[in-house]
C-alpha cells in the first residue's frame, strides 16, 4: 500500500520526465497559441492534458508511445480548431464565445451582466486596475472571450469601431 517497489517508482520517475519534457516540446513547436489567455476552448485543452499526463505518468498499463500520442492528437486538435477558427468567423464563433459590453457610456447593460454574472463591483475592480478613479471617464467595459474586463477610456475612444463586435443586436436600455 505505501511501497511496492524500486522499479515502479524508477517508471514513474523516467516516464514523467519524458512526457514532461516532451509536453513541453510539443507546445513550444505548437505556438503561442497555446500559451495564450484562456478561453473555455483553451481550458478545455488544458484539462485535457493535465490528465493524460498525469495517466501517463502513473498507470503502468499505458506506454510512453501512448502517452505521447495522446499528448500530440490534444495540442493536434487545439493547433487544427485554433487555425480554423483564424480562417473562419463562423467557426470561430462556434468555438469562441464573443465580447460582450457590460458598461457602455454610463450605463451598465444589466441583461449581459446578469447572464454572465458579473456585478458592478467588478466592473468597479477593473476600472481601478486601469487606475481610474472616476466612471465619467469610462467610455466602456467590455467583456472578453477569455473573461477579462477591458476598459476602454473617453479620452482613449476616437472611433468606436472597436466595440462594433461587442454590440452587435445589444439594447443598452436594458
Amino acid at each position: 500500500m505505501f511501497f511496492s517497489s524500486w522499479n515502479d517508482l524508477l517508471r514513474i520517475v523516467i516516464i514523467g520526465v519524458l512526457s514532461y519534457l516532451s509536453l513541453i516540446l510539443m507546445v513550444r513547436i505548437s505556438g503561442k497559441r497555446t500559451l495564450s489567455k484562456m478561453n473555455a476552448f483553451d481550458f478545455t485543452v488544458s484539462v485535457a492534458v493535465g490528465s493524460s499526463f498525469s495517466t501517463v505518468i502513473l498507470n503502468k498499463d499505458i506506454t510512453l508511445a501512448e502517452g505521447l500520442t495522446a499528448f500530440l492528437v490534444l495540442i493536434g486538435m487545439q493547433y487544427l480548431l485554433a487555425w480554423c477558427a483564424s480562417r473562419s468567423r463562423r467557426f470561430r464563433r462556434v468555438l469562441q464565445s464573443s465580447p460582450e459590453l457590460v458598461y457602455y457610456q454610463g450605463q451598465y447593460v444589466n441583461r449581459i451582466m446578469k447572464k454572465n454574472r458579473i456585478d458592478e463591483h467588478d466592473i468597479y475592480q477593473s476600472v481601478r486596475s486601469e487606475g481610474v478613479t472616476n466612471m465619467n471617464e469610462v467610455y466602456a467595459v467590455v467583456l472578453e472571450p477569455n473573461g477579462k474586463l477591458s476598459v476602454l477610456q473617453n479620452a482613449e475612444v476616437e472611433d468606436n469601431s472597436i466595440l462594433e463586435e461587442a454590440k452587435p443586436g445589444h439594447s443598452f436600455s436594458e
